[in-house]
């Protein structure tokens, strides 16, 4: 198939066009084409479609049209965790053939050039999307396309005047200036052909037509290049003469090619990410002056970056490679004003000094003009603002400013940005053995990446590291970590040769007006690594429009960074840095107010979120309200905000446990369990929770550490460790019962019935759930009574009673509440789908399971896709589609193992084992098997045991010899005897049918 975006959307098949569905579906599969490869997130696809006034159904309207989608494109459109991705191949897409051809173009000789471009413009049939969509698809989608159109056409134009095909150019474009009437440099190359083609009356003809149209219509007159054109064209020269690149210059005046680039350092290392793009703008032409500014905070290499760009491109820059450092961020120096630096460039380039004009305006004027039609590079070191470098910057086509700066320098539109940020790991070894040696980093790998782990991969502070070193041969990378450890050290070291960090870091810091340095010095205080704009609001202690204005003022001077919209984070030792600053300059109990202000916030959102999550049986404090703009209306974006701060809200228990506030320490850690249990988190549930029951043991509070062994022994039962889940949850049960916490026996219970369940306890199992249940009724609170519905149906399907399972499943659907629903469904749904299959009603099986896949998918709930993918294996099974089904059991144990969620090992691997035995492959079940019946001896899972024990009596020799099936199935006989269950009468009937083992 191929497919156009480039005009009304359209698929081809054997190069007839097909249907593709009505505006709405073509707008998404545009979208979809557009984005090729990447996800496209449900939110997009909406707001594209109906821009910020979608119907309340528009979700399900989005997966109408995607399902429609699937059946003409089958296998090629992927579910992702927040929308989806669309695989086809680039080059079938017109808008990706363009681009390939375009950029080929970029790296071509002129006359291949010409040509590559030709036919990237041949592939526009007219205006992307036209008849569907939104305003903001268009300005934010249709828009850019149209522009990446228009610079493909001036690189043509450019490249076919510089070949002498003037007629080429003018027959081309006289139609598209109709197109965009106000486009100047379309223009300019139109007006330059005509004349070069001898067709000097329309060349002027059509100059004053445009000039007299924006006068009319805009009321401005042509840009100064337009105008010296239609000059030209008047005066046939004039007496002027012409340089190579079109541009007049002044007889008397001799232009001096000059380099001013400063040393280029032997050990530059890294940063090949930014030089490519540096590259890639050079060498694209577009007929426009070209602007980059390089922004970052002080020390990342932003001067040695421009410098080794200047050095490469030398020779793509004939007339000169000029560097000025305008001491925006220069300790003892004020910056240069716009009037000094354009009289030394001038002057640098051959201007007399008497011929220097006086104004700043002037100044400028004779700075580009003198300039123009020149390739020259100008790199502007440190610049401060965008009035010192707006006089500056270079016009020419062709040409190339560089800016470095730590300011944002707003305001300097059609300029592209490079953000450098620090060094990976890789880099930052290769600097170390460029200075010191690769011996000397082989030697200790380890303790190098110990400091480059110190120094947050800052160029600045590795470069002084390795410079301190290398005057030091005897020092190890052990003993400058050690040294970089002790208590306020660090910067002390970090400094070499007038070269320190913590000096560049401070320069920046003396640029900001008071309310900044309060703001940033605060910042400093923050609990965890990163802060939402809520967070610094409540840290602030100020309005949350305020704290934004702060936040992008420090994100402006690159002193803090924003990886995502409205979150922000500190280098480690801009960090450091501001936290010194703040313990010295603020009051003690002023920090204080500003880090619980913070840890209130984390703790009332966490449970406000926890409660959108699902049931909650302990309570919140009574004083606790939401307090801060939280934001967070549903479960997604409860899932985001947790996802957002996970790492900071376990530094927050670990804050009120150094607090002695254990109240709040385990209040914090039950408000997570919940997501880090769903998502595999096992390290932070168990980290937190065993910090807030250090803390709570330490202060006597029993209800606390009762709590907290609830969340570990949940943590254990995820693990697959059983037997410490069924410790902790008992401990937490008996000390709940002695302070008389009704809601916190419940809880208790409700995961010790889920505990009994996998050890094969299956009386206590339901005698624990029946109680919550009850309990749950007489309170009238329908998300625990649909919890624990849905947990009979699991213990129901385990026991093999498949109508019960059913109408357990149905009943846990029936009383969740709207909040729940969809987590409900993914459980009950999987239940009623593998009870389906037990009954042998594969169609409605399979309909439930991907039902409940696609659920578990869209809500990223990892725990239940482990289950639900080995539930699909097993209806693959009944199926007899082999191969289907020993892929799913496998993409849930790989699941399984990539999430940490081992709770369902043993019984998967039962299945997957019992798949190959069904398929004939008793070697690999009996591999599998073995496997299985390992790890439920290992936790205690008897009826797991005793499954995998049966199965594997059941196999033939030789992958299970007879003496050793006659110890199965024996094994098997006595554990379901003990269960009371009827795998004992299989176990009898099998062992019945073996011969005698020989004795």
């Amino acid at each position: 198939m191929e497919f156009g975006v480039l005009g009304p959307i359209t698929v081809w098949s054997d190069g007839r066009p097909i249907s593709v569905g009505g505006p709405r579906q073509r707008c998404v599969l545009g979208a979809l084409l557009v984005h090729l490869g990447r996800e496209v997130t449900v939110d997009q696809l909406i707001g594209y479609l109906w821009s910020d006034d979608p119907p309340r159904t528009a979700r399900s309207v989005i997966q109408v049209q995607i399902s429609h989608l699937r059946r003409i494109l089958p296998g090629s459109i992927a579910t992702t965790s927040g929308g989806y991705a669309l695989d086809v191949e680039p080059e079938a897409v017109d808008l990706h053939l363009f681009r390939g051809l375009r950029d080929a173009a970029a790296r071509a000789e002129p006359e291949a050039r010409a040509d590559l471009l030709d036919r990237a413009l041949a592939c526009w049939r007219g205006v992307p999307f036209s008849g569907i969509g939104s305003e903001y698809l268009d300005y934010s989608v249709v828009a850019p396309l149209r522009e990446e159109r228009w610079s493909a056409v001036v690189a043509w134009a450019t490249c076919a005047l510089g070949l002498g095909r003037h007629a080429e150019v003018v027959s081309r474009l006289t139609p598209l200036i109709s197109e965009e009437p106000f486009r100047e440099r379309l223009h300019h190359l139109l007006i330059t052909a005509l004349w070069r083609d001898n067709e000097r009356a329309r060349a002027l003809a059509v100059y004053e037509e445009f000039r007299s149209r924006l006068a009319d219509e805009l009321g401005v007159d042509p840009g100064t290049e337009l105008t010296a054109l239609h000059g030209r064209i008047l005066q046939e020269d004039g007496g002027r003469t012409e340089t190579a690149a079109g541009a007049p210059t002044e007889s008397g005046f001799r232009y001096l090619v000059r380099n001013d680039l400063p040393r280029d350092l032997s050990d530059f290392t890294g940063r090949q990410e930014p030089l490519r793009h540096l590259e890639d703008m050079a060498v694209s032409d577009d007929g426009r002056a070209k602007v980059c500014v390089i922004t970052g905070a002080g020390g990342e290499g932003k001067t040695t970056t421009a410098v080794r760009f200047g050095y490469e491109a030398a020779k793509r820059y004939s007339d000169g490679q000029l560097f000025l450092d305008l001491y925006g961020y220069t300790a003892n120096k004020e910056p240069l004003d716009p009037s000094s630096a354009l009289g030394a460039l001038l002057r640098a380039v051959g201007v007399e000094p008497d011929a220097v004009p006086e104004s700043l305006d002037e100044r400028s004027a004779l700075w580009r003009a003198t300039l123009m039609g020149r390739k020259a590079l100008l790199i502007l070191d440190n610049a401060a603002s965008y009035a010192q470098v707006s006089p500056l910057l270079l016009s020419s086509p062709g040409a190339l400013t560089l800016i470095t700066t730590r300011n944002e320098l707003s305001g300097l539109s059609g300029a592209r940005f490079l953000s450098l940020g620090m060094f990976d790991e890789k880099s930052s070894l290769e600097l170390f053995g460029r200075i010191l040696g690769e011996e000397r980093v082989r030697r200790e790998p380890e303790q190098a990446r110990e400091i480059i782990r110190i120094c947050g991969g800052l160029p600045l502070a590795l470069r002084v590291i390795a410079g301190r070193m290398l005057s030091r041969p005897k020092w190890s990378f052990a003993h400058v970590a050690r040294r970089l450890g002790e208590q306020n050290r660090k910067f002390r070291e970090l400094q070499v040769e007038g070269q320190s960090v913590e000096a560049a870091i401070d320069l920046s810091y003396q640029s900001l007006n008071p309310g900044q340095r309060r703001a940033f010095l605060t910042l400093g205080l923050m609990i965890g690594s990163t802060i939402d704009l809520a967070g610094a609001s409540a840290l602030l202690d100020t309005a949350m429009e305020d704290a934004d204005d702060a936040l992008q003022e420090l994100v402006g001077m690159c002193l803090l960074d924003e990886p995502q919209g409205d979150v922000y984070r500190m280098h480690d030792l801009i960090r450091e840095f501001a936290l010194d600053r703040a313990t010295a300059e603020f009051e003690e109990d002023s920090a204080d107010r500003s880090r619980a202000r913070l840890a209130e916030y984390y703790l009332v959102t966490a449970q406000h979120a926890a409660a959108l999550l699902g049931p909650r049986v302990q309570d919140a404090a009574e004083d606790e309200r939401p307090g801060y703009r939280t934001d967070l209306d549903g479960r997604e974006d409860a899932e985001g905000w947790f996802s957002l701060h996970q790492e900071n809200l376990a530094d927050t228990i670990e804050y009120f446990a150094s607090e002695d506030n254990e109240d709040r320490a385990w209040r914090m850690a039950e408000a997570v369990w919940r997501f880090y249990a769903l998502h595999g988190e096992m390290g932070l549930l168990v980290s937190s929770h065993e910090r807030a029951l250090q803390i709570n043991s330490k202060q006597g509070n029993q209800r606390g550490r009762a709590v907290t062994l609830i969340g570990l022994g949940i943590a254990h039962y995820i693990s697959g460790r059983f037997e410490d889940a069924m410790a902790y949850l008992s401990e937490a049960h008996v000390l709940l019962e002695s302070v008389g916490d009704g809601r916190g026996i419940i809880r208790a219970l409700g995961n010790l019935g889920m505990v009994y369940e996998r050890v094969g306890r299956f009386a206590d199992s339901a005698a624990a759930i029946q109680g919550v249940l009850d309990y749950a009724v007489e309170l009238g609170n329908k998300r625990i009574e649909s919890l624990q519905w849905g947990n009979l149906a699991v213990l129901r399907q385990t026991l093999g009673e498949h109508r019960e399972a059913i109408r357990c499943a149905e009943q846990a659907i029936l009383k969740s509440v709207e909040e729940d629903q969809a987590e409900t469904k993914v459980l009950a749904k999987r239940v009623m789908g593998e009870a389906r299959v037990g009954l042998g009603e594969l169609g409605i099986a399979f309909r439930d399971l991907n039902e409940a896949l696609e659920l578990s998918l869209r809500l990223r709930l990892v725990g239940h896709q482990i289950f639900v993918r080995n539930s699909l294996g097993l209806a693959y099974r009944a199926a007899e589609c082999w191969n289907e089904a020993i892929e799913a059991h496998t993409e849930a144990l790989t699941l399984a193992e990539t999430s940490g969620d081992h709770s369902g090992d043993a019984e998967i691997l039962h299945d997957l084992g019992v798949t190959y035995a069904a398929a004939g492959r008793f070697e690999e079940a009996a591999a599998e098997l073995e496997k299985s019946r390992a790890i439920a001896v290992e936790r205690n899972e008897n009826h797991t045991l005793a499954r995998a024990a049966l199965a594997l009596g059941g196999l033939p020799a030789p992958a299970v010899p007879a003496d050793r099936a006659h110890g199965f199935l024996r094994e098997a006989e006595q554990i379901f005897t003990e269960l009371g269950l009827a795998g004992a009468d299989q176990a009898r009937e099998a062992l019945a049918a073996l011969p005698e083992p020989l004795s």
